[in-house]
This record gives structure tokens, sequence and C-alpha cells, in this order.
């Protein structure tokens, strides 16, 4: 297992879709442990493949130490609910720099597991925000997009001045 650097904003790759796992072997395997690994480490509850420059789809996400760990390969939204909810969300490529963002409250979701088995789960509050906030990562649609452009404008720019 090792830790792998994580991609900063505004690196072009967190903007490009992931293609599908189609190799369920121990490269995969090693991957997610690799994830699970970095994702401690930044910290965060959640890490995509493309967190690391690998696109593929490929989301890790353990929302507590206590908590499951939930590793889905090539997730997709099923349905999601028409009532909303507001999280604080960011990135393990923005370390240190959030905000709040709207999603829908309940999603129904398909994934693969490490062996390719097909699944469908559901989810609700905080663990439906964080695979929806996954899933768009790996279509290419970094978080800040969720942002109204005030809101993204002025996150963008504290944050440049923060790496300057």
């Amino acid at each position: 297992m090792t830790i792998r650097p994580i991609l900063r904003y505004p690196d072009p790759r967190l903007l490009e879709p992931c293609q599908p796992v189609v190799m369920f072997d121990n490269t995969l395997q090693d991957l997610c442990d690799d994830l699970l690994q970095t994702m401690r480490a930044a910290p965060g509850v959640g890490i995509t493949a493309a967190h690391v420059g690998e696109l593929v789809r490929v989301s890790v996400i353990q929302l507590a130490p206590d908590e499951p760990l939930l590793i889905h390969i090539n997730p997709h939204i099923i349905s999601a609910s028409t009532e909303l909810q507001r999280f604080t969300e960011g990135s393990v490529s923005m370390p240190g720099f959030t905000e709040e963002v709207e999603r829908p409250a309940r999603i129904r979701f398909g994934f693969q597991d490490l062996s390719g088995t097909a699944h469908e789960g559901e989810a609700e509050g905080f663990l439906a925000t964080c695979i929806q906030h996954e899933i768009d990562q790996l279509d290419g649609l970094f978080w800040l997009k969720r942002l109204s452009r005030l809101k993204r404008d002025r996150l963008i720019k504290k944050w440049e001045k923060h790496t300057r």
C-alpha cells in the first residue's frame, strides 16, 4: 500500500471524465488499497482514482474510522430525490477549502465490487452527498462547479492566493 501524490486544483486531469473499469484483478485491488491509504493521510472521507491521476471509475469512501469502508467500481446514479439538502463539501485536491453545496437528499445508485459483481444501493444524508460528490469527480465535474458563480470565484481567488 502506497500513499500516492494527490493532484491539486486546477490540474486539468480533474476535469476529465474517467473510463469504466473493465479488468477486475490485483491491480485494481492495489489501486483501491492505495486510495484508502492516500485518503486517510490527506485526510478525507472520500477519494477517487482521478484524484491521484488514474482516470478510471473507482471511488473509496469511509465517513469515519468506525464506519464501513465503501469501494465503488463504475458507480452511477440511478435516481435521486427531489428533496434537497446542504452539506459542507471540499476536496482532497483543495485541502482546507470548503463551501456548502446543495444536492438531492436521497439517491439510488449502481456500482460493481472488486470482483465485478453488480450491486445497487440507497443512501441518504451525508453519505448520499459523498457518493454524489465522488461520482461527479469521476464524471469530470469538479465540486466547484456545483457552487454559484460568485461563491466559486471567491473560493478560487482564495485558493490561488493560498497556493502562491
